[in-house]
């Protein structure tokens, strides 16, 4: 494979090319989470008790959403790192690779979000029979739509590693657009009620998933699932896999505390965690464009422009994490509504709104910093952050807030310790000089020559 089939030619990636690759990724992260936002508001005008439904519901199919994150992050930088080596047509391998895992993940999800709907909704429902059974037939149905997830999650992945986000962005904004026309339709008129809004989350996740399978078919290259990538592809994995763990176990437990103050709290961590996971993947366009151009810059041995880079994406990251607090701040009094005509629900929201509010430049930063460190491999330590992070702050907070009765607020105030402790271990690491670590060779193709047991391509 020649030089000429990677990525142009650039003596440094500056500003202007994070942002250009950032500004249409932050449409395609916005778009899932601005339909869940829709989602939201349209089941909350069915009454207190849907809403907080659809928060327990949700709150186990985001599991299949983070498992999705994990492969679409380890598969860019894999990508990114072969694509910055000139090498597309391996770029292109890791993921067909991806998209076999998603494929077995996904089933494997699906099938044991349906038949375990019932106990976890139980296990998370603080006791609510109403609440419950709402939270379980929307599960049922949703779990559907978890391999579709992982699929378009595994699709992003690699065609962000060869830096093309313009056939991402086509496809997120159909399906969802498709999906938000039908959710309201399928609530209301077909009086599906609670489980219209699951029947139309399956449909935007499976179509997303159908149209990253046609852009891989269209590459014409060989489909076969290869150990060897699928080997380098779960090393990488399994550390994002237990950071993803880790801060989804953190975010359950919260919920669960959170179901113990009762409905209208529990409806309102809905709205506030929905908004705060949209205000997450719009940061996280900053995190997407750092790990393609980390990846590349690793992969072509240029650790001084990984550096340089890592530093540009933390002040983006910054001011866009800044703009997000003054926008938020200022519709404080008016968003809630848009979600529930409770009063209660608006209350038990103003509680969360300071926390919310204050942490989003902090936040910026993270998720920036999250995306150099992927990008650069350095997952091993990404993975220890997380964890001490959500086991070691996260959770005793959110323990403390139900013990001291501390309410919706003492929850977000954990969040927000959460956000801090990992903004302290990131700087820590990026700062030190001997960052990035240096790369590993990727994984190839290999069969023996002759005897001598040496591997070739």
């Amino acid at each position: 494979m020649s030089a000429a089939a990677g990525p142009p030619a650039t003596p440094s990636p500056g500003l202007g090319r994070l942002v250009r690759l950032a500004l249409p990724t932050l449409v395609i992260l916005a778009a899932e989470p601005l339909y869940v936002l829709v989602d939201s508001a349209v089941v909350g005008h069915l009454g207190r008790d849907a809403l907080a439904a659809l928060a327990l519901g949700g709150s186990v199919l985001t599991v299949a959403a983070w498992f999705g994150t994990i492969l679409a992050y380890g598969t860019t930088s894999r990508s990114a790192r072969r694509f910055g080596a000139g090498d597309r047509a391996g770029a292109v391998a890791e993921g067909v690779q991806a998209t076999w895992l998603a494929l077995g993940l996904g089933v494997a999800l699906a099938v044991g979000a349906i038949w375990a709907a019932g106990p976890l909704a139980a296990a998370l429902g603080g006791g609510d029979p109403a609440v419950v059974e709402g939270a379980a037939d929307w599960l049922r149905i949703a779990a559907w739509g978890a391999p579709g997830i992982l699929l378009t999650m595994a699709g992003n992945g690699w065609l962000r590693g060869v830096q093309d986000t313009r056939r991402p962005l086509r496809y997120a904004l159909g399906a969802n657009a498709l999906s938000a026309a039908a959710c309201p339709l399928l609530v209301y008129p077909a009086g599906l009620g609670l489980v219209g809004s699951a029947w139309a989350n399956v449909g935007a996740q499976s179509l997303g998933g159908l149209l990253f399978l046609r852009a891989l078919l269209a590459e014409r290259v060989p489909l076969r699932p290869r150990p060897g990538l699928l080997a380098g592809q779960l090393r990488l994995g399994r550390d994002l896999l237990v950071r993803g763990a880790a801060m989804q176990g953190s975010f359950l437990c919260a919920t669960a505390v959170v179901a113990r103050f009762g409905s209208a709290p529990l409806a309102a961590h809905q709205i506030a965690i929905q908004l705060w996971m949209f205000c997450a993947f719009v940061l996280d366009a900053v995190a997407i464009a750092a790990q393609a151009l980390v990846g590349e810059a690793v992969g072509a041995g240029r650790p001084g422009d990984a550096r340089g880079l890592a530093r540009r994406s933390a002040l983006l990251g910054l001011g866009t994490g800044t703009a997000a607090a003054v926008v938020l701040a200022a519709v404080a009094t008016v968003l809630p509504r848009v979600f529930t005509p409770d009063p209660a629900v608006w209350a038990a929201a103003r509680e969360a709104w300071p926390w919310f509010v204050g942490m989003q430049p902090l936040a910026g930063v993270v998720f920036a910093l999250d995306g150099v460190l992927i990008g650069a491999g350095d997952a091993g330590y990404l993975r220890t952050v997380t964890v001490v992070s959500g086991v070691g702050v996260f959770v005793p907070a959110s323990l403390a807030a139900a013990y001291a009765d501390l309410g919706l607020g003492g929850v977000w105030a954990g969040l927000t310790l959460f956000v801090v402790a990992r903004l302290a271990l990131l700087l820590l690491r990026v700062r030190r000089p001997d960052w990035p670590p240096p790369p590993e060779p990727p994984d190839r193709p290999a069969r023996r020559r002759g005897g001598s047991g040496r591997l070739s391509r």
